[in-house]
């Protein structure tokens, strides 16, 4: 009975004795680190802004009438002259007819008038009539001159009126959705009196605004980099675009206009960038972000986001030592670049920050580094 009860000891000793020889030779893992080196980061700020087309001209109708006819498909291409409304011209080409006897009346007057001063100035160089009845005469031929001339520009006004019963596009671009249908009269209030849009939109503009601290920000990096004053033009500045769904458009901007004046009621500046658009991906109304260079802070030192962590407002990172042991170091964080944060106190150049693996690593753990290099996760279109 004795001798069971020794052997089970030493045999449970021998187990336990086992395991901790085996917990005592578990080698360092390794562990993938970012190494830090200084780079130049460009520091971008975003603004949102509404997309116009490079030019949105409205259609009115400019005379009143039943709209008769429509001639395109809405949101199709049109082409500058491309008829696109006609309002019933029938009382307009009434019109015209009555100032065109109006003119033919004026026409027939003045020969007349022509006719007496003709007639009679012969007569006054005679002394066979007076001078006044010359006078008159002549006073006549005068008026008839001047009546013609007002028949002539009520005809000219009348037969504008009849040319504007047929609309047609002043540009060329994609027309939208037509306001009024066939059978609507249109032209005065509250009848429709802008009938459709249309907007060239191979280039766009995006309009957006900065407030007076953020613009004055951006003028001082901009005159301070380029060595000039600002202009009404933002020459030479880049700025991208972020669309609704996040991505980044491909093609690149510039502004090309800033407001002359801060807006006392908003406090905010106008600015106004252009974009190519050479698919047809951007339509007027849409909102966006423009994405403009403020400054590039030289020699900064920027990690990946997901080495740093935060607790109730400080932030640390984990620092794999010159003996490959785990320490935690609290630093000072600076600007956010997407995916980095550029760090201004409690990292080095050279350091080494744990990179994978967070959870599992621990303060005074020994590790194998693997510095992995890092690019900026993202689901978004590029």
């Amino acid at each position: 009975m004795k001798i069971n009860f020794l052997f089970i000891v030493l045999s449970l000793s021998l187990v336990f004795s086992c395991k901790q020889e085996e917990v005592k030779v578990i080698p360092p893992q390794e562990i993938e680190v970012y190494q830090v080196t200084p780079k130049t980061a460009p520091i971008y700020e975003e603004f949102v802004g509404q997309i116009y087309g490079e030019k949105d001209i409205p259609i009115r109708a400019r005379v009143e009438g039943f709209l008769e006819e429509i001639h395109f498909k809405e949101g199709s291409q049109v082409n500058k002259g491309d008829l696109l409304y006609v309002i019933d011209p029938a009382p307009f080409q009434e019109n015209v007819v009555a100032k065109q006897s109006m003119v033919a009346q004026a026409n027939t007057m003045l020969t007349q008038t022509e006719s007496d001063l003709k007639r009679v100035k012969p007569l006054a160089e005679m002394d066979a009539v007076s001078i006044r009845e010359l006078d008159m005469a002549q006073a006549q031929r005068d008026a008839s001159i001047s009546s013609l001339k007002a028949a002539n520009a009520e005809l000219q006004i009348a037969e504008i009126n009849l040319s504007y019963t047929r609309i047609l596009s002043p540009i060329s671009g994609i027309i939208g959705r037509t306001l009024a249908r066939e059978g609507e009269f249109v032209g005065k209030d509250p009848n429709p009196v802008i009938l459709n849009t249309v907007s060239n939109i191979i280039t766009v503009r995006v309009q957006f605004f900065l407030s007076e601290n953020e613009y004055l920000r951006a003028a001082r990096t901009y005159v301070k980099n380029h060595g000039r004053r600002i202009e009404t033009r933002g020459e030479n500045v880049e700025v991208e675009l972020l669309l609704s769904d996040g991505s980044l458009y491909k093609h690149k901007g510039s502004i090309d206009f800033i407001d002359r004046n801060v807006d006392s009621s908003t406090g905010t500046i106008l600015i106004q960038a252009t974009f190519p658009n050479p698919d047809g991906i951007i339509r007027p109304g849409q909102f966006a972000r423009v994405k403009v260079k403020v400054m590039e802070v030289k020699e900064a030192l920027i990690v990946p986001q997901k080495c740093i962590s935060e607790l109730q407002g400080q932030y640390s990172v984990l620092v794999v030592n010159a003996e490959n042991k785990v320490e935690t170091v609290q630093i000072k964080i600076g600007e956010k670049i997407p995916g980095f944060t550029i760090i201004r106190e409690g990292v080095k150049s050279g350091d080494k920050l744990i990179l994978e693996g967070l959870q599992k690593a621990r303060p005074g753990m020994e590790v194998i580094p693997v510095v992995t290099p890092f690019e900026k996760e993202s689901t978004n279109n590029q």
